[in-house]
């Protein structure tokens, strides 16, 4: 009896979720006898292919990661600014005292520049570290931080930047060993390949009758029908003028 394998458009999939649709197909049917199936030629191609796909993993890793101190750099950005725009309100309040400590943040701010988290990232780093070091250790600086209540910016400026060296560091490693591939041409590669074995799978269900297709057929289209369905729901979405792309990736199926 013939089985039919439901089609996924492929080309909707971002590279992440390609790379995991993938890992999940080839670890259903190696649960099966491919073999015995007779389509183990089909298979191994799709088999062959995959360290190519776990280049484009490790290739969006590290976008992932670019995004990641993209956002962590523009966080520093806004807790300088927020902090400096802190100090600008209470010079324009007549509160006691509060003069005393607007001049003391501003010589603070102006000696290490008004600029500060505008250069690029290392620098920003850099800078930044000097900034929070000068601060830890000047009581005065600390004082008017309080009084003028920056110092939940200060405590999250360290921590933030704490955390974007660590991460730069660790793309920078990452960098060095990670392949720069086409992902668009190893994708049309492996839709080939997949086609192909849709087509041979759904040809031996009829030319073998005695053998069991239903059962991997099932596994797959569980699978490929979650995909799809939560590709149609995502094009809902963006036709009704939602940015999806700044949406998490598709959750694999459980």
């Amino acid at each position: 009896m013939k089985v039919t394998i439901i089609r996924l458009p492929l080309k909707q999939l971002w590279n992440s979720e390609y790379c995991i649709f993938l890992a999940q197909l080839v670890s259903i049917l190696q649960r099966f006898n491919i073999e015995g199936l007779h389509l183990k030629k089909s298979f191994d191609k799709i088999l062959n292919l995959m360290p190519d796909i776990g280049k484009i993993k490790a290739q969006e890793q590290g976008n992932a990661i670019s995004k990641q101190l993209a956002d962590m750099n523009q966080e520093r950005k806004v807790l300088i600014k927020g902090s400096m725009e802190q100090v600008k309100t209470f010079s324009k309040l007549s509160m006691p005292g509060a003069a005393e400590h607007v001049t003391v943040m501003n010589r603070f701010f102006d000696k290490h520049g008004r600029d500060l988290g505008e250069s690029n990232y290392n620098s920003n780093t850099e800078r930044i570290d000097d900034f929070m070091t000068d601060y830890d250790s000047n009581a005065t600086v600390q004082t008017a931080a309080n009084e003028l209540h920056v110092v939940a910016f200060f405590n999250q400026l360290r921590t933030i930047n704490k955390q974007f060296a660590d991460l730069y560091l660790q793309r920078s490693d990452e960098d060095s060993s990670v392949e720069t591939v086409d992902a668009r041409a190893i994708r049309t590669e492996m839709d080939k390949a997949l086609t192909e074995f849709y087509s041979a799978f759904e040809f031996c269900s009829m030319e073998y009758d005695e053998l069991d297709y239903q059962t991997p057929a099932n596994k797959m289209n569980d699978l490929i029908s979650h995909y799809k369905t939560e590709l149609k729901a995502r094009t809902s979405r963006r036709n009704s003028g939602k940015d999806v792309h700044t949406e998490d990736p598709i959750e694999p199926k459980a």
